[in-house]
């Protein structure tokens, strides 16, 4: 199957999911996950109209996207991926959304950056449902403190909630955990569901899922 053909399939299976879910096509997102694909692995998908390309590192995404971007208007990118505090002049210079932001050291960063740059980009914060030592994330409980941290202390619009469940358990509790939480915070964007579990993230109301081998295929 080729890439167009994986695309289509995603495209048709995110619209019969909203459509069971009882919510339209348009309210969920498609951000194609290109980390560690190169440009021309990536045009075929721009080609067929895709728009919205999440990166996990900075630097590849720097290697990749101001080439691409001069190549076609229109283009939105989010980081997916940890954010390192000396890399937050490069993130907010590229990237359109952090979906990231999970302390209080780089949250602070990229509100200097922001400033410093004249940019304003819409930030996520990063829910670490599962509690997970290895993973990124604002633990569930310090959820609504950190967003309120965000918002009163440093001026940052936080448009909504993303999490990354663990890999070994049902996902369903974890996306029922962050749609609680982004009620409890007035957030109602929810970034969830990757290419094993993005039918069900759709069905709890996430309002965008990270979609990369099911359309690029294994890396």
């Amino acid at each position: 199957m080729e890439l167009e053909d994986r695309l289509e399939e995603v495209h048709s299976r995110v619209r019969k999911a909203a459509s069971e879910a009882g919510r339209k096509p348009e309210q969920v997102t498609l951000v194609a996950v290109s980390k560690t694909f190169d440009a021309d692995a990536i045009r075929p998908a721009i080609a067929a109209g895709q728009r919205v390309f999440g990166e996990n590192r900075v630097q590849e995404a720097q290697g990749k996207w101001p080439e691409l971007r001069a190549q076609t208007a229109g283009i939105e990118l989010h980081l997916i991926g940890p954010l390192q505090s000396n890399k937050t002049a490069d993130a907010v210079a590229l990237f359109d959304v952090i979906e990231t932001v999970d302390r209080e050291k780089i949250a602070r960063s990229i509100a200097d950056e922001m400033k410093r740059q004249g940019r304003a980009l819409r930030l996520y914060v990063q829910v670490n449902t599962g509690l997970e030592p290895q993973k990124a994330g604002i633990a569930p409980d310090d959820t609504l403190s950190f967003v309120t941290f965000c918002r009163e202390e440093l001026g940052l619009t936080i448009e909504g909630l993303m999490c990354i469940p663990p890999a070994d358990e049902n996902p369903g509790p974890h996306f029922a955990l962050l749609a609680k939480l982004a009620a409890r915070c007035s957030l109602d964007r929810l970034s969830m569901g990757m290419s094993g579990d993005y039918e069900v993230a759709i069905g709890f109301g996430a309002t965008s899922v990270r979609v990369g081998s099911a359309i690029f295929g294994t890396r």
